[in-house]
């Protein structure tokens, strides 16, 4: 065999090792059942169901959430093969992840690291990649990674080679991958940070080479910021953030985030999933700073290097940095009114720390000599079969609700969350009982799991709502309207409540009462074709079960 084409041949090995890897450690859950929000973007969606969905994905902004046209209509085509079959979201989400390990293999090897393929198994087994791979309602942030590092590698060709070409290509793989998901808007200060990191110094023609990187971030930044006020608007819902405190406690709060996200780069042990944690920040101490006192002397220590390996670890760190820095705490974001932090916001930026890490292996294998090697290969094919295995233990416990929130509160008592959607799923077990017995002990546990929801968490219009049609279902009317006034109290636009409490009230006979709640419904929400259709019904004379 020629020397090329054994090269070749180690490749392929390789390629695969990647690929097998990151097939195993997902395969628990390749039939794993909707978790939170996968209903909201697939099976609640109403959007999908509409004839002129294609449309107003692209062209009406703030017909969703959030204007990520490529995502949407690729869901759209996901819902159309695969409907209510959850096996298709996970698989398409799983090779997407593959593909993007093995495109952060070719971006390593463009900066010429020996090791550069490590960082591909690196990536396909991180615990920390395991909530975006496995959760279905983050298809956006494993559809939107291979554009941007095609993107990037294709910018490091053009800065290589300077043909126009590689620019060209560049720029419309970062359109795509904006189109996809908007935390992507962050790649011009990263062709930036590279120019610095080659050259030394970031001149003019490599402002005018980003500036139109800075106009498709700038434009497609403030669509999807207006599309989300505008879907707040017409849903009647608050887009106020929530208010945690002022510049001292977000400062504080970013710097022990970041301390968070970091150790759990190197240290993924103990995750937590799309959980309420809240730790107690404390602005005027002044340890609550700490950690930007640390940040600031490891780069300060770097730059003291920037001659040698420290320009490198100022590359690496700072794509971290960039990256995240959207998701730090800086300023008060609708998901800080529960949780400070969510792994899946690392997927993107772990990728600096990853090169890092393979630099650095790079740089001890060098030190150490050829009696010693197989020594250091195996400890390093232990630590990766070690990452492997945690991350295939890990997300076993996506493989359904009843696993994810008992797992949740196994490592986070407190979670008012993971009550009560364990709460839901005991609402599911008891309408599929059929002893009436069986029924009656499935409801009860549901019914006690809100009610140490609303323990944790008085505030929570989701355990009102739920605790309200728990006792509607249990013929408990009084009960769940008193639930159901809690809700409104918090919220008075809560379209789920609204709906819910017209329900009952055409059920208790209270037809105009009724008629108003559906109404208020259909303001919150105008595709509810379950309240439209009972409203057409009132005002045409039927109640509920009468003729």
């Amino acid at each position: 065999m020629t020397a090329p084409a054994a090269a070749r041949y180690v490749v392929l090995l390789r390629a695969l090792l990647i690929v097998a890897a990151g097939l195993w450690v997902f395969s628990p859950t390749l039939y794993g059942d909707w978790l939170m929000d996968d209903d909201f973007y697939l099976p609640q969606n109403a959007l999908l169901h509409d004839p002129h969905r294609l449309w107003k994905t692209w062209f009406v902004p703030g017909s969703l959430i959030e204007y990520y046209p490529i995502e949407a209509t690729l869901q759209a085509v996901q819902w159309h093969f695969w409907h209510m079959h959850t096996l298709g979201y996970h698989v398409t989400n799983v090779l997407l992840h593959v593909a993007s390990a093995l495109l952060v293999w070719r971006l390593l090897a463009r900066f010429g690291l020996r090791y550069a393929w490590l960082g591909g198994l690196l990536f396909a087994v991180h615990p920390a990649v395991v909530e975006s791979v496995a959760w279905i309602a983050e298809f956006k942030n494993t559809l939107s990674l291979p554009p941007f590092l095609l993107a990037l590698c294709s910018w490091v060709d053009f800065e290589n080679r300077g043909r126009t070409r590689d620019y060209l290509l560049a720029l419309g793989f970062f359109v795509v991958a904006m189109l996809c998901k908007i935390s992507m808007a962050l790649f011009p200060f990263v062709i930036l940070l590279y120019a610095w990191w080659k050259r030394d110094r970031i001149g003019w023609s490599d402002l005018k080479h980003a500036a139109p990187f800075f106009a498709v971030s700038f434009v497609l930044g403030m669509t999807t910021v207006n599309a989300g006020a505008a879907f707040s608007h017409s849903h009647q819902q608050s887009g106020a953030a929530p208010q945690i405190g002022g510049p001292a406690m977000h400062l504080a709060l970013a710097g022990q985030s970041l301390a968070y996200y970091i150790t759990k780069c190197f240290w993924p042990v103990g995750l937590v999933p799309i959980s309420p944690y809240q730790w107690p920040v404390h602005p005027e101490s002044p340890l609550a700073y700490a950690p930007w006192l640390v940040l600031a002397a490891a780069l300060g220590y770097f730059w003291l290097r920037r001659a040698t390996w420290g320009r490198h670890a100022l590359l690496g760190a700072g794509f971290f940095l960039l990256n995240l820095l959207p998701f730090i705490g800086l300023n008060s974001v609708s998901y800080m009114g529960y949780t400070w932090v969510m792994d899946h916001f690392l997927y993107l930026p772990m990728i600096g720390l990853v090169g890092l890490a393979i630099a650095a292996l790079g740089m001890i294998d060098e030190r150490y000599s050829a009696a010693t090697k197989p020594w250091f290969a195996g400890a390093i094919a232990i630590v990766f079969a070690l990452l492997a295995l945690g991350s295939e233990t890990y997300a076993e416990n996506f493989a359904g609700p009843e696993a994810l929130w008992t797992y949740v509160l196994q490592r986070n008592p407190s979670s008012w969350l993971a009550q009560n959607n364990l709460g839901v799923v005991d609402l599911e077990l008891a309408d599929a009982q059929k002893a009436p017995t069986l029924k009656r002990a499935e409801m009860d546990k549901a019914i006690a799991q809100f009610q140490a929801a609303l323990v944790l968490n008085p505030g929570s219009v989701d355990a009102h709502t739920d605790l309200g049609f728990a006792y509607e279902l249990t013929n408990r009317p009084q009960d769940a309207l008193a639930q159901y006034e809690a809700t409104l109290r918090i919220n008075p636009h809560y379209g789920i409540t609204q709906f819910h409490i017209a329900h009952l009230l055409e059920s208790m006979g209270q037809i105009p009462e009724a008629i108003s709640h559906y109404q208020e419904a259909l303001l919150d929400n105008p595709n509810n074709n379950a309240a439209r259709e009972a409203l057409e019904r009132l005002k045409n004379g039927k109640a509920s079960g009468t003729e």
